[in-house]
Protein backbone atom coordinates (compact mmCIF):
# COMPACT_ATOMS: atom_id res chain seq x y z
CA UNK A 1 0.00 0.00 0.00
CA UNK A 2 2.65 2.39 0.65
CA UNK A 3 4.38 1.55 -2.44
CA UNK A 4 1.16 2.03 -4.12
CA UNK A 5 0.85 5.69 -2.74
CA UNK A 6 4.41 6.60 -3.26
CA UNK A 7 4.40 6.10 -6.77
CA UNK A 8 0.87 7.46 -6.97
CA UNK A 9 2.81 10.37 -5.64
CA UNK A 10 5.16 10.78 -7.99
CA UNK A 11 3.22 10.42 -11.11
CA UNK A 12 1.14 13.30 -9.87
CA UNK A 13 4.53 15.33 -8.94
CA UNK A 14 5.64 14.32 -12.35
CA UNK A 15 2.88 15.53 -14.18
CA UNK A 16 2.21 18.58 -12.47
CA UNK A 17 5.81 19.32 -13.37
CA UNK A 18 5.15 18.31 -16.94
CA UNK A 19 1.96 20.49 -16.86
CA UNK A 20 4.30 23.63 -15.30
CA UNK A 21 6.63 23.35 -18.03
CA UNK A 22 4.12 22.59 -20.44
CA UNK A 23 2.81 26.16 -19.45
CA UNK A 24 6.21 27.71 -18.83
CA UNK A 25 6.90 26.85 -22.76
CA UNK A 26 3.72 28.15 -24.05
CA UNK A 27 4.21 31.49 -22.12
CA UNK A 28 7.53 31.75 -23.81
CA UNK A 29 6.39 31.06 -27.32
CA UNK A 30 3.88 33.34 -26.86
CA UNK A 31 5.71 36.18 -25.96
CA UNK A 32 8.25 34.75 -28.92
CA UNK A 33 5.41 35.46 -31.21
CA UNK A 34 4.13 38.53 -30.17
CA UNK A 35 7.77 39.57 -30.49
CA UNK A 36 7.99 38.56 -33.86
CA UNK A 37 4.68 39.90 -34.98
CA UNK A 38 5.95 43.56 -33.87
CA UNK A 39 8.63 43.15 -35.59
CA UNK A 40 7.37 42.02 -38.74
CA UNK A 41 4.43 44.84 -38.41
CA UNK A 42 7.43 47.84 -38.03
CA UNK A 43 9.30 45.94 -40.82
CA UNK A 44 5.94 46.54 -43.35
CA UNK A 45 5.62 50.13 -42.14
CA UNK A 46 8.84 51.41 -42.43
CA UNK A 47 8.73 49.39 -46.71
CA UNK A 48 5.35 51.16 -46.86
CA UNK A 49 6.75 54.63 -45.98
CA UNK A 50 10.11 54.34 -47.75
CA UNK A 51 7.98 56.07 -50.87
CA UNK A 52 5.35 57.39 -49.51
CA UNK A 53 6.93 59.67 -46.61
CA UNK A 54 4.04 62.48 -46.93
CA UNK A 55 1.34 60.44 -47.37
CA UNK A 56 1.51 58.66 -44.29
CA UNK A 57 2.46 62.19 -42.76
CA UNK A 58 -0.62 63.08 -43.81
CA UNK A 59 -2.98 59.85 -42.85
CA UNK A 60 -1.27 60.61 -39.09
CA UNK A 61 -2.40 63.76 -38.80
CA UNK A 62 -5.79 63.26 -40.44
CA UNK A 63 -5.89 60.05 -37.52
CA UNK A 64 -4.97 62.66 -35.32
CA UNK A 65 -7.80 64.80 -36.20
CA UNK A 66 -10.75 62.36 -36.01
CA UNK A 67 -9.55 61.18 -32.87
CA UNK A 68 -9.57 64.40 -31.63
CA UNK A 69 -13.44 65.29 -33.05
CA UNK A 70 -14.36 61.92 -31.61
CA UNK A 71 -12.80 62.76 -27.89
CA UNK A 72 -14.05 66.20 -27.85
CA UNK A 73 -17.91 64.77 -28.86
CA UNK A 74 -17.51 62.48 -25.48
CA UNK A 75 -16.38 65.41 -23.69
CA UNK A 76 -19.09 67.53 -25.00
CA UNK A 77 -21.55 66.09 -23.03
CA UNK A 78 -20.38 67.58 -19.75
CA UNK A 79 -20.84 70.35 -20.99
CA UNK A 80 -23.64 70.42 -22.45
CA UNK A 81 -25.54 69.11 -19.18
CA UNK A 82 -23.62 71.71 -16.90
CA UNK A 83 -23.40 75.07 -19.23
CA UNK A 84 -26.45 74.25 -21.41
CA UNK A 85 -29.05 72.42 -20.24
CA UNK A 86 -28.86 72.97 -16.19
CA UNK A 87 -28.75 76.79 -16.79
CA UNK A 88 -31.45 76.15 -19.02
CA UNK A 89 -33.98 74.40 -16.97
CA UNK A 90 -33.13 76.75 -14.08
CA UNK A 91 -34.66 79.62 -16.56
CA UNK A 92 -37.80 77.74 -16.42
CA UNK A 93 -38.34 76.74 -13.08
CA UNK A 94 -37.95 80.29 -12.10
CA UNK A 95 -40.19 81.44 -15.19
CA UNK A 96 -39.18 84.62 -15.05
CA UNK A 97 -37.06 85.05 -18.56
CA UNK A 98 -38.49 82.76 -21.52
CA UNK A 99 -35.10 80.47 -21.42
CA UNK A 100 -32.53 81.79 -24.51
CA UNK A 101 -31.51 78.65 -26.53
CA UNK A 102 -28.99 80.46 -28.76
CA UNK A 103 -26.15 79.35 -26.58
CA UNK A 104 -27.26 75.50 -27.07
CA UNK A 105 -27.91 75.79 -30.78
CA UNK A 106 -24.33 77.64 -31.46
CA UNK A 107 -22.91 74.72 -29.21
CA UNK A 108 -24.16 72.09 -31.06
CA UNK A 109 -23.74 73.93 -34.43
CA UNK A 110 -19.92 74.12 -33.77
CA UNK A 111 -20.02 70.52 -32.74
CA UNK A 112 -21.49 69.50 -35.93
CA UNK A 113 -18.47 71.46 -37.65
CA UNK A 114 -16.29 69.42 -35.65
CA UNK A 115 -17.95 66.49 -36.60
CA UNK A 116 -17.72 66.95 -39.83
CA UNK A 117 -14.28 67.59 -40.13
CA UNK A 118 -13.66 64.36 -38.18
CA UNK A 119 -15.81 62.61 -40.63
CA UNK A 120 -13.76 64.19 -43.66
CA UNK A 121 -10.30 63.14 -42.16
CA UNK A 122 -11.57 59.36 -41.70
CA UNK A 123 -12.45 59.66 -45.10
CA UNK A 124 -9.00 61.34 -46.09
CA UNK A 125 -7.10 58.75 -44.41
CA UNK A 126 -8.50 56.06 -45.76
CA UNK A 127 -8.87 57.08 -49.26
CA UNK A 128 -4.73 58.11 -49.60
CA UNK A 129 -4.08 54.51 -47.47
CA UNK A 130 -5.70 52.80 -50.52
CA UNK A 131 -3.72 54.74 -52.67
CA UNK A 132 -0.36 53.99 -50.28
CA UNK A 133 -1.56 50.32 -50.16
CA UNK A 134 -2.06 49.42 -54.40
CA UNK A 135 1.30 51.69 -54.82
CA UNK A 136 3.28 49.58 -51.78
CA UNK A 137 1.79 46.17 -53.06
CA UNK A 138 2.64 47.26 -56.97
CA UNK A 139 6.29 47.63 -55.68
CA UNK A 140 5.98 44.72 -53.70
CA UNK A 141 4.77 42.39 -56.70
CA UNK A 142 7.65 43.48 -58.98
CA UNK A 143 10.47 43.21 -56.23
CA UNK A 144 8.90 39.65 -56.05
CA UNK A 145 9.45 39.02 -59.58
CA UNK A 146 12.39 40.41 -60.08
CA UNK A 147 13.69 38.51 -57.12
CA UNK A 148 11.84 35.32 -58.84
CA UNK A 149 14.09 35.71 -62.49
CA UNK A 150 17.53 35.55 -60.52
CA UNK A 151 16.40 31.93 -59.06
CA UNK A 152 17.68 29.07 -60.37
CA UNK A 153 15.41 26.42 -62.51
CA UNK A 154 16.26 24.27 -59.48
CA UNK A 155 14.09 26.23 -57.54
CA UNK A 156 10.64 25.95 -59.55
CA UNK A 157 11.02 22.34 -59.89
CA UNK A 158 11.28 21.64 -56.34
CA UNK A 159 8.29 24.08 -55.18
CA UNK A 160 4.73 23.75 -56.36
CA UNK A 161 3.33 26.24 -58.78
CA UNK A 162 -0.13 26.98 -56.49
CA UNK A 163 2.69 27.96 -53.71
CA UNK A 164 4.57 30.25 -55.90
CA UNK A 165 1.57 31.99 -57.37
CA UNK A 166 0.38 32.02 -53.78
CA UNK A 167 3.05 34.50 -53.10
CA UNK A 168 1.83 36.92 -55.61
CA UNK A 169 -2.26 36.97 -54.90
CA UNK A 170 -2.48 35.33 -50.97
CA UNK A 171 0.65 36.51 -49.41
CA UNK A 172 0.43 40.03 -51.04
CA UNK A 173 -3.32 40.87 -50.63
CA UNK A 174 -2.90 39.61 -46.86
CA UNK A 175 -0.23 42.58 -46.37
CA UNK A 176 -2.57 44.80 -48.68
CA UNK A 177 -5.00 44.37 -45.71
CA UNK A 178 -3.15 44.65 -43.09
CA UNK A 179 -1.72 48.20 -44.90
CA UNK A 180 -5.00 49.57 -45.70
CA UNK A 181 -7.17 48.60 -42.76
CA UNK A 182 -4.94 47.28 -39.88
CA UNK A 183 -2.34 49.81 -39.49
CA UNK A 184 -4.68 52.78 -39.63
CA UNK A 185 -7.04 50.92 -37.23
CA UNK A 186 -4.29 50.49 -34.96
CA UNK A 187 -3.29 53.46 -34.79
CA UNK A 188 -6.40 55.68 -34.72
CA UNK A 189 -7.00 53.05 -31.50
CA UNK A 190 -3.40 54.23 -30.05
CA UNK A 191 -4.14 58.18 -30.52
CA UNK A 192 -7.66 57.74 -29.21
CA UNK A 193 -6.41 55.57 -26.30
CA UNK A 194 -3.82 58.55 -25.45
CA UNK A 195 -6.24 61.15 -25.85
CA UNK A 196 -8.94 59.46 -23.77
CA UNK A 197 -6.14 58.70 -20.61
CA UNK A 198 -5.21 62.23 -20.60
CA UNK A 199 -9.05 64.07 -20.56
CA UNK A 200 -9.32 61.38 -17.74
CA UNK A 201 -6.29 62.85 -15.71
CA UNK A 202 -7.74 65.83 -16.40
CA UNK A 203 -11.00 65.54 -15.33
CA UNK A 204 -10.69 63.45 -12.50
CA UNK A 205 -7.28 62.00 -11.05
CA UNK A 206 -8.26 59.54 -8.48
CA UNK A 207 -10.88 57.87 -10.50
CA UNK A 208 -8.60 57.71 -13.64
CA UNK A 209 -5.57 56.01 -11.07
CA UNK A 210 -8.47 53.02 -10.10
CA UNK A 211 -9.83 52.55 -13.50
CA UNK A 212 -6.02 51.70 -15.19
CA UNK A 213 -5.36 49.87 -11.71
CA UNK A 214 -8.32 48.16 -12.72
CA UNK A 215 -7.16 47.79 -16.29
CA UNK A 216 -4.10 46.17 -15.28
CA UNK A 217 -5.91 43.91 -13.29
CA UNK A 218 -7.74 42.45 -16.02
CA UNK A 219 -4.89 42.28 -18.61
CA UNK A 220 -3.19 40.17 -15.62
CA UNK A 221 -5.98 38.11 -15.33
CA UNK A 222 -6.48 37.23 -19.02
CA UNK A 223 -3.22 37.00 -19.31
CA UNK A 224 -2.86 34.13 -16.97
CA UNK A 225 -6.30 32.69 -17.94
CA UNK A 226 -5.28 32.56 -21.43
CA UNK A 227 -1.65 30.83 -20.58
CA UNK A 228 -3.57 28.08 -18.80
CA UNK A 229 -6.71 27.69 -21.34
CA UNK A 230 -3.42 26.80 -23.90
CA UNK A 231 -1.82 24.01 -21.72
CA UNK A 232 -5.26 22.93 -21.31
CA UNK A 233 -5.98 22.67 -24.71
CA UNK A 234 -2.37 21.01 -25.39
CA UNK A 235 -3.29 18.07 -22.79
CA UNK A 236 -6.79 17.95 -24.91
CA UNK A 237 -5.06 17.41 -27.74
CA UNK A 238 -2.66 14.89 -26.56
Amino acid sequence: MMEDRQSSRKKQDSGQAQSSRKEQTGRQEQARETKEAIRVLGRVIRYMAANYKLAVTAVLACIIVSAGATLKGMVFIQSLVDDYIRPLAQQASTGNTAPDFSPLAGALCRMAVLYLIGILAAYAYNRIMVTVSQGTMKRLRVELFTRMESLPIRYFDTHAHGDIMSVYTNDVDTLRQLMSQSVPQVANSAVTLAATAVSMLILNIPLSILTFAMACVMLFATKCLSGKSASHFGKQQN
